[in-house]
């Protein structure tokens, strides 16, 4: 495909909404008969919200999860009407929207009287999720502060201000399954959930599992599961692709040559001069940036033209970034399609996160909106997953 040419864009990040579906399903056949929440905040880990938040639906999700009530109105207004859990609040939040729009919201403390006051103005019930820090140190609820929590939750459900549909915590380190940490975490949910019961709040959904706790914790699944990164075919796991996981590419982050030179031996590079070339060779010049999500500080990174990998060469800067295509003599020419990652390239999110010394969530979601995202559904193309290199 070249996005130049057939679609008169200049760069792109081709997303295929079968593959989201197939992740989806591939999860759930992993936490059977557990549910299944598919988050899609941070404009679905960059794939486009309302992109991922159909195709997840469509595959079966059972909820759908943003950070923001704003993500999640967004949703409702363009038309999903499946549950949704929005967790992370501030005191601007606009709990009322959330309530009218029947978004569930996470408590870890402070919210609860402000959602209560919504909702008694309202005249209509807020339903929300008490969220127990159970080791990871962010949001949540402390453990020696949980029962007074409880109890008050459970005294604005008995004035029927709220229901409590959920009690969830978050895991920090199942992406490293012999950590024992996540067994801690575990009991101190399962001992949070005990003293919520006998205090007679005994919700419909247990919730701690990430995708990595999806894949390796089956003890943690309960009633239902929150998978993100592996929906967008990022694996959590050092030691497992995605590959082995079992999930499809869902994006594919193209350009194309905006310039080609031959330069002499010690051409200075891009910002600062951090390189140099060792010999007379032929620089690209890959109209990306920083601007566009591409890591300013990625060195080294891999990019395909042509059918061969190449490697970029000096400073990332806002708009561009410079490859080196060697020596020899080359056929790469000035519009030659660029794949960043994905697609047929065999380059993956991850391999742009070890040039950049991050992790491949950072690289997916930092596709700035410079860069259109072009759906495509590979199900009514015809897609074979077998194939070779396809989508």
């Amino acid at each position: 495909m070249n996005i130049s040419g057939s679609a008169g864009r200049e760069r792109a990040a081709r997303i295929d909404a079968d593959a989201l579906r197939h992740n989806v399903r591939t999860l759930a056949d992993y936490v059977r008969p557990a549910k299944v929440l598919v988050a899609v905040k941070a404009d679905g880990y960059g794939h486009g919200a309302l992109t991922a938040a159909r195709a997840a639906v469509e595959a079966g999700a059972d909820w759908l999860g943003t950070a923001h009530v704003t993500e999640a109105a967004a949703l409702r207004a363009a038309g999903i009407e499946a549950p949704i859990l929005a967790w992370l609040h501030t005191r601007t939040t606009d709990f009322s929207q959330g309530i009218r729009q029947q978004i569930d919201l996470g408590v870890s403390g402070w919210e609860l009287d402000l959602i209560a006051e919504a909702a008694e103005q309202l005249h209509m019930p807020a339903r929300v999720h008490l969220k127990i820090d159970t080791g990871l140190g962010r949001n949540g609820c402390p453990a020696d502060q949980w029962p007074s929590l409880v109890a008050q939750a459970a005294e604005y459900a008995e004035q029927g201000l709220i229901s409590v549909e959920g009690i969830f915590t978050h895991l920090a380190v199942a992406d490293e399954p012999d950590r024992r940490e996540t067994d801690e975490q575990l009991d101190a949910f399962r001992a949070a959930v005990d003293i919520a019961e006998a205090q007679g709040v005994v919700p419909d959904l247990r919730h701690a599992a990430n995708t990595p706790a999806a894949l390796s914790r089956p003890d943690a699944h309960f009633d239902m599961v929150r998978v993100g990164v592996g929906v967008y075919r990022q694996s959590p796991f050092a030691d497992r692709t995605p590959d082995d996981l079992g999930l499809r590419p869902a994006m594919e982050l193209r350009t194309s040559v905006a310039n080609i030179k031959r330069v002499p031996v010690s051409q200075g590079i891009s910002y600062g001069l951090t390189h140099r070339t060792s010999s007379p060779t032929t620089l690209a010049l890959i109209p990306l940036g920083y601007a566009d999500g591409i890591p300013r500080i990625a060195v080294d990174a891999p990019v395909w033209i042509n059918g061969t990998v190449y490697r970029s060469a000096g400073r990332v800067a806002m708009d561009q970034f410079v490859v080196d295509l060697g020596a020899d003599e080359t056929d790469v020419a000035v519009g030659a399609d660029v794949v960043i990652f994905g697609g047929e390239s065999g380059i993956t999110a991850a391999d742009w996160g070890t040039a950049a010394q991050t992790i491949n969530y950072e690289i997916i979601t930092r596709i700035g909106p410079r860069v259109p995202r072009e759906v495509v559904d590979s199900a009514e193309d015809g897609h074979d997953p077998s194939a070779q290199g396809a989508l």
